[in-house]
């Protein structure tokens, strides 16, 4: 079973798989700060996001390499959103998108997925059947990254979704502790979906 599992590292510089396993801790740690409507889930996030980039460029997986630049930049915005206060109010709490978020969150979608698909096209990368399904995920985690950002709990069902289609990519790209993380993140984000869903009905009460 391990040597299905894992057998893809034999290969592999020793210092990369040090990373991977890295970036997944602070990954997982970011998650479940996320799920808590914890600040710290975005310095978590930026170390593992950051350290993805290095990783997926190594790699060659140019939309993979994408998505975690936007996390990182993104992240960086939602600290400054998640923090930001009116005295001693949080200004912006969890709440349900708006009509201009749904608008938005569209927008985002379609131009992220035509953004992929030309970068893909330039660089000769639809070369397999998952570079098809890495435009779309790719625009499913674009929403996903802004409307946490935005403190938006339609964000979880958009993580949920993503890393379910995250889990064989991973493992059929070949990085098998990648694939594993995302199997976690899917449950830990059906978590963060009914805690905020939780709060959302307490302030309503």
């Amino acid at each position: 079973m391990l040597e299905f599992l894992f057998s893809q590292y034999k290969d592999y510089p020793t210092y990369e798989i040090v990373l991977e396993v890295t970036a997944i801790i602070f990954g997982l740690l970011s998650v479940w700060y996320a799920k808590k409507d914890n600040v710290l889930v975005f310095p978590t996030g930026i170390i593992n996001t950051t350290i993805y980039v290095y990783l997926l460029f190594k790699w060659d997986l140019l939309g993979d390499m994408m998505i975690n630049f936007y996390y990182v930049v993104m992240s960086i915005y939602g600290w400054y959103h998640w923090t930001r206060k009116k005295g001693d109010v949080v200004e912006f709490p969890i709440s349900r998108m708006n009509r201009y978020e749904k608008k938005a969150s569209l927008l985002i979608f379609v131009l992220t997925i035509l953004f992929v698909v030309a970068v893909y096209t330039i660089f000769n990368k639809f070369t397999h059947w998952t570079s098809y399904i890495d435009t779309l995920v790719t625009g499913i985690f674009f929403v996903g990254m802004w409307l946490m950002a935005r403190r938006k709990i339609e964000n979880w069902i958009l993580w949920i979704v993503g890393d379910i289609i995250s889990i064989p990519m991973y493992f059929v790209k070949g990085y098998s502790f990648t694939s594993i993380q995302y199997l976690i993140f899917t449950v830990i984000a059906i978590f963060g979906y009914l805690e905020w869903k939780k709060t959302l009905q307490q302030k309503i009460v």
